[in-house]
């Protein structure tokens, strides 16, 4: 069997609503024997062709599983992550819970133990990361797991309380009628 062929066949057997991200070390998996560079050609060709998109760098995404659209990037998010402490907050929580009035559309910001940068996942978005040094232990009762996201989610204060350590304008907070004091 062509490694195009086993791939294609994997990605149809492993793929389902929760699993449709793949990573570069996934493949590895597939093909143990396989050298970096010739998985990085197996992967790119693999791409050109169809089988898989190309979400952002060492990551794919398998179109044809039957995910719920949508929630891509935060998806992304999470498996870009997954070794380190990181939550959704800032401007993702703020405009969600209507406390700001720009919706920041196809940009999702959080909070990470992690390097800050911008990752840019092509037609499905950009992840934004920030730094903090904040303990996760000391944010019990503020975080809540959200599965929708298979991310952690700051509560409305904490999310505020992220703006104004990482020196984001707050002008476009609109403190009226919300449920959660900010």
């Amino acid at each position: 069997m062509q490694n195009a062929d086993k791939l294609n066949n994997a990605l149809e057997n492993l793929s389902d609503k929760d699993h449709y991200i793949f990573s570069v070390s996934d493949f590895y998996q597939l093909f143990p024997k396989i050298t970096p560079a010739a998985l990085g050609m197996l992967l790119s060709r693999a791409a050109k062709s169809g089988i898989f998109e190309r979400i952002c760098k060492g990551f794919y995404i398998y179109p044809e599983a039957p995910y719920e659209r949508g929630f891509e990037l935060y998806h992304t998010a999470a498996r870009l992550r997954e070794d380190t402490f990181c939550y959704l907050s800032l401007e993702s929580v703020l405009s969600e819970a209507g406390v700001i009035s720009q919706i920041p559309l196809g940009w999702i910001t959080l909070m990470t133990e992690g390097r800050s940068g911008v990752i840019n996942c092509g037609k499905y978005g950009k992840i934004e990361f920030i730094h903090t040094k904040k303990n996760p232990e000391n944010l019990s009762g503020r975080l809540i797991y959200d599965k929708r996201y298979k991310l952690w989610r700051a509560s409305l204060s904490l999310a505020l309380e992220d703006m104004r350590s990482a020196q984001r304008p707050l002008d476009l907070i609109d403190t009226e009628d919300k449920n959660e004091s900010v």
